[in-house]
């Protein structure tokens, strides 16, 4: 008998399909940067589906035993539903990682690429990948890669627009929900470990985007004129806060 190769077929000989994966990792990463409450609906949006075939997969992973029987509550893992979602993330950031510094992807072309092979690839070559990479502990966006046995933890970083004028800090995480927000960002210089200092408008209020000193972003713009973010791209930013040079400790 021919194989059946769909996303729904397939799984690693536990009963748990791509699909239901998919689901793990979407109500997992919906609060890896925010701790607001999982709805159906939220879901829903997030993986593009009708809300109805949503509450439908939820219920079988509620009777796989990987989600909590709480209806008319948030969606919430089981430990055996966070650790199954945290092995899916491993495996999408460590394949994210592959694309980009082994084969030349741009880091706003690995997120569709990952999300197919996640779930085909097996535990010998993700580790090979994992030794070959010099096991990296993010991948090209800033998210934490979990660790081999489910370790994980969340960066102490803010959004840049919670951050003050005056302020110096650090890029430690680019949302890539936008491919088209990541191509802007990195075309000035604005990526991983960038350090900016942010500014107001001249009102002394921030004009419909947060405003960033071009002298504060990367040595190439040095000197520039302040670089204004547009909303959806100061939105991707997270940073932490980071001393100047010769300030007190």
């Amino acid at each position: 008998m021919t194989p059946d190769r769909s996303r729904e077929a397939r799984d690693a000989g536990d009963g748990v399909t791509a699909v239901a994966e998919d689901y793990l990792k979407t109500i997992w990463s919906a609060q890896e940067w925010d701790d607001a409450p999982v709805t159906t609906s939220a879901l829903a949006a997030r993986l593009g589906l009708a809300a109805s075939t949503v509450s439908e997969q939820v219920k079988r992973l509620v009777d796989a035993g990987l989600v909590v029987p709480a209806p008319y509550r948030p969606v919430e893992l089981t430990d055996a539903g966070r650790a199954r979602a945290l092995r899916v993330v491993r495996r999408h950031r460590l394949l994210e990682t592959y694309l980009v510094e082994h084969l030349g992807y741009g880091w706003d072309q690995v997120h569709e690429e990952a999300e197919v092979l996640e779930h085909v690839v097996s535990d010998l070559f993700l580790e090979r990948i994992d030794g070959l990479l010099g096991r990296p502990v993010r991948d090209p966006h800033g998210d934490p890669i979990p660790s081999p046995e489910g370790a994980y933890e969340r960066p102490e970083a803010v959004p840049l627009t919670d951050c003050a004028a005056g302020e110096l800090v650090r890029v430690v995480r680019i949302s890539d929900a936008r491919p088209d927000v990541l191509r802007w960002l990195a075309e000035r210089g604005v990526v991983l470990d960038a350090e900016l200092v942010v500014v107001h408008g001249a009102t002394g209020e921030r004009v419909g985007a947060v405003v960033v000193d071009g002298a504060g972003v990367v040595d190439q713009v040095a000197g520039a004129a302040p670089l204004r973010l547009p909303p959806d791209a100061a939105e991707a930013l997270r940073v932490v806060r980071a001393a100047r040079p010769g300030s007190a400790a």
